[in-house]
């Protein structure tokens, strides 16, 4: 059996600068992210039963509840592309540049609810990636897969040009800045032990249950980006000039320094974003903050998913959540960061 697992990310700072060439464009542009411990799984085994005797890949999904059989002669380019395989097209297009289309079973869970803001699609494309390489027995570095997955999805999503910071955190673990350079993506781990405790004390990750997808809200700062709207221009400039202050501050190991930069950035984006907080989102936070004048809010998802933080005082976080888990129909959703992966 091969298993493998890539975590899901919070978007800490710097959500759209990862899109090229804006990350050229801007300058002193990066993100900042953290893994946690939600978590994309995939797991291979032998097929052991064969619908009518012919041979094929049967998918167990938990997000969908399904279990599905597609026989070896279904995975043609025309069957992808007239969506034949429905929601699970993705990664059926993983198989097909893969060249696998008979003798296992595949079993996946994302670990992230649906159109979260967390990047689990692209968290499950990586992981299935490296999962059926191992399966392969090939052995094919981070860049690469990112590189590979990054085009397929942006191929399966076909709405313009796809961020590329959601794929690092599966593969690398920790607490990531992700530096743009003309020749690549610089990685550099940011992470930890004291870190992490600090981010998960004063960081609360919560699941508004809607679900969103941010990719459509961010397509259009993209155009407008292009467009010259200075109010696009200058807004994403903002977010680069926060995200390197607190890339700076992290590395100085000036680390409360960090929450307000992150809250900032989230009300910077809110104005490039107008409804990237739902009046569910405002409503409660409006309500906390009249116990906690301190707290802030940034939404997961650069261009607004279903998730988002509350940053607050450590001793603030039993408040937060008996208030969330007894007065609404939100959850509050475990945010454990991820030690890197060696």
């Amino acid at each position: 059996m091969i298993s493998v697992e890539g975590s899901v990310r919070v978007d800490l700072l710097g959500g759209t600068l990862d899109i090229a060439p804006i990350n050229l464009i801007l300058k002193k542009a990066m993100t900042l992210n953290l893994a946690t411990s939600l978590k994309a799984k995939v797991e291979i085994l032998p097929l052991k039963f064969m619908e009518n005797g012919e041979d094929g890949i049967e998918i167990h999904s938990k997000d969908y509840h399904s279990i599905k059989f597609f026989r070896s002669h279904d995975f043609t380019q025309e069957n992808i592309d007239q969506n034949f395989f429905g929601p699970l097209t993705f990664l059926v297009r993983i198989l097909f540049h893969l060249k696998v289309s008979k003798g296992i079973s595949i079993h996946l869970s994302s670990g992230s609810p649906p159109g979260a803001g967390l990047g689990g699609s692209s968290a499950m494309g990586v992981t299935f990636y490296k999962a059926v390489s191992a399966y392969l027995g090939q052995n094919i570095s981070e860049e690469k897969v990112i590189e590979i997955v990054g085009n397929i999805e942006a191929k399966s999503l076909d709405c313009g040009p796809t961020g590329y910071q959601d794929y690092y955190p599966a593969l690398y673990g920790g607490v990531l800045a992700l530096i743009p350079q003309m020749d690549g993506i610089k990685v550099e781990q940011l992470f930890s032990r004291e870190l992490a405790q600090i981010l998960e004390g004063r960081l609360s990750l919560i699941s508004s249950e809607e679900t969103r997808f941010s990719g459509l809200n961010n397509w259009e700062v993209i155009k407008r980006f292009f467009d010259k709207d200075p109010k696009i221009r200058e807004g994403l400039e903002e977010i680069a000039h926060l995200s390197f202050k607190a890339y700076e501050n992290l590395r100085l190991k000036k680390f409360n320094n960090l929450f307000d930069l992150i809250a900032k950035e989230g009300e910077v984006r809110e104005k490039l974003f107008p409804d990237i907080v739902t009046p569910s989102m405002r409503l409660l936070f409006n309500e906390l903050k009249k116990e906690l004048p301190h707290l802030g809010m940034k939404v997961c998802g650069a261009g607004g998913g279903g998730c988002f933080l509350l940053i607050h005082n450590p001793e603030d976080k039993p408040f937060i959540q008996t208030k969330i888990q007894s007065e609404t129909k939100m959850k509050v959703l475990p945010l454990k960061v991820l030690d890197p992966i060696q």
